[in-house]
């Protein structure tokens, strides 16, 4: 997901999580910063007597990788898909929202990530298709398709990936600092708390290899201990909660203790600079949602092939994942039902799992995953699937509400930055991200 949660992928990268993203697995930038894969003229038409399906997503969910959209077409040589890619969810999320809102500009297949599905259900729900008629809902984890499921029972997004946590850590650069690099005995260290991380990153910094730090971000802590928490931003009731909330409190304390130290890179997640920190090997661990694994492997490129390794994360927790929906103004509804049936169904989660680790969201797929031998070498031949299938089975089931995705981009794109980059207390970044929560709130 992308990395997305999916894939956040805000990526949530997203997610996201998007369950072993968000997401083992995953993903929004502005248009002039949106890529385009497959074949088509993209506008929805039709290309040298072919149909064009458009695709719309965020971050990376694997299927050009995987050669889904290459497999599909040849077996329907009449369809011809193209994939508008927007790489971060916060900018995707409202272009989609336009657009449906318009009843025009609609990709013809939509991606949904999580923290912005019940805004889909409770806002958007008639603007979609209702899915549950064309496909076998059994087919799905039973919590993934209620969170796309309006009152009236229509299932408006089948799902894709989920995002189980972990720790994807740089040995070389932990070797470097002296500690630990077996990853069971370096998971006992942490194991059971986030704060427990926290203080090993105090221990990596004293002996830091010139030019890295312990961790990426601030915020990256702060979503993956959140997504180990059963309340979140609001209530069973739908009431906002965010403020008052046990996990958010929980979440945000571990996240101004690196937010307040030198073990941060202080960066923001999914810009470019980030990527390039993976490219650059400038930290040594990050929040590892499955969907994350692709994007290790895409942003760090052939010179961290067998210097990462992944550990289980300090407890089980989900960050992304996400959903493909077909909007009511697609103009080629029967084909596109068609295709985000066929890319959802459980051997193609199975494909993109073995391609770049992201969970599927379809128990069928589970007996058969294998991680491929390009992922495993990359990272140094960490057993993927046993470790995110042990964080799926006990991630508690977390309530989401219809603005999840703005409150928590405000919490940690603006209450966090405001600590980790500009040097204000946590009191002024708390406040700060509750002016803009407020705002999107309307109140």
């Amino acid at each position: 997901m992308r990395t997305s949660t999916r894939r956040s992928h805000r990526v949530t990268a997203l997610a996201a999580v998007a369950v072993l993203a968000t997401g083992l697995l995953a993903g929004c930038a502005s248009d002039d910063d949106d890529n385009s894969s497959g074949s088509g003229n993209g506008s929805g038409g039709n290309a040298g007597g072919k149909t064009t399906l458009t695709i719309g997503t965020f971050g990376t969910f694997g299927y050009k990788q995987a050669g889904l959209y290459d497999e599909y077409m040849k077996l329907h040589p009449d369809i011809s898909i193209k994939e508008n890619v927007t790489t971060r969810t916060d900018v995707y999320w409202p272009k989609v929202l336009t657009r449906l809102q318009a009843g025009s500009g609609t990709d013809d297949v939509q991606a949904i990530e999580v923290g912005n599905i019940t805004e889909a259900v409770q806002t958007q729900g008639d603007k979609f298709v209702d899915l549950g008629s064309q496909v076998d809902k059994s087919q799905w984890l039973g919590w993934k398709n209620d969170q796309a499921t309006t009152k009236d029972g229509k299932l408006i997004g089948l799902g894709t990936d989920i995002g189980p946590m972990a720790i994807c850590y740089r040995k070389d650069l932990f070797q470097k600092a002296g500690l630990e690099t077996d990853r069971t005995k370096l998971a006992a260290q942490w194991k059971g708390d986030w704060a427990k991380y926290v203080e090993l990153g105090k221990q990596y910094m004293q002996k830091a290899p010139s030019g890295t730090k312990f961790v990426d971000s601030a915020s990256s802590v702060y979503n993956a201990a959140l997504g180990g928490a059963q309340d979140r931003y609001y209530d069973k009731d739908g009431n906002v909660i965010w403020d008052k909330s046990a996990g958010v409190k929980k979440a945000w304390d571990v996240a101004m203790t690196v937010a307040t130290s030198d073990m941060s890179a202080k960066l923001k997640q999914f810009d470019k600079p980030w990527d390039q920190g993976f490219a650059n090997a400038k930290f040594a661990t990050v929040a590892c949602p499955a969907w994350m694994v692709g994007y290790i492997q895409e942003k760090s490129g052939a010179a961290g092939k067998g210097q990462w390794d992944v550990a289980a994360a300090p407890t089980a927790a989900n960050w992304g994942g996400s959903f493909l929906g077909v909007p009511k103004a697609s103009k080629h509804q029967k084909e596109a039902i068609e295709l985000a049936k066929w890319l959802t169904a459980p051997e193609q989660q199975a494909k993109v799992f073995a391609k770049q680790a992201s969970f599927p969201s379809t128990p069928a797929a589970y007996s058969s995953l294998t991680a491929s031998p390009d992922t495993l070498a990359y990272f140094s031949n960490a057993p993927l699937t046993q470790i995110y299938s042990e964080s799926a089975k006990t991630i508690p089931s977390q309530i989401f509400g219809t603005k999840d995705q703005p409150i928590n981009t405000a919490l940690t794109d603006v209450g966090i930055l405001q600590v980790e980059q500009k040097g204000k207390s946590p009191e002024q970044g708390w406040d700060a991200a509750s002016n803009e929560i407020k705002d999107v709130l309307g109140q």
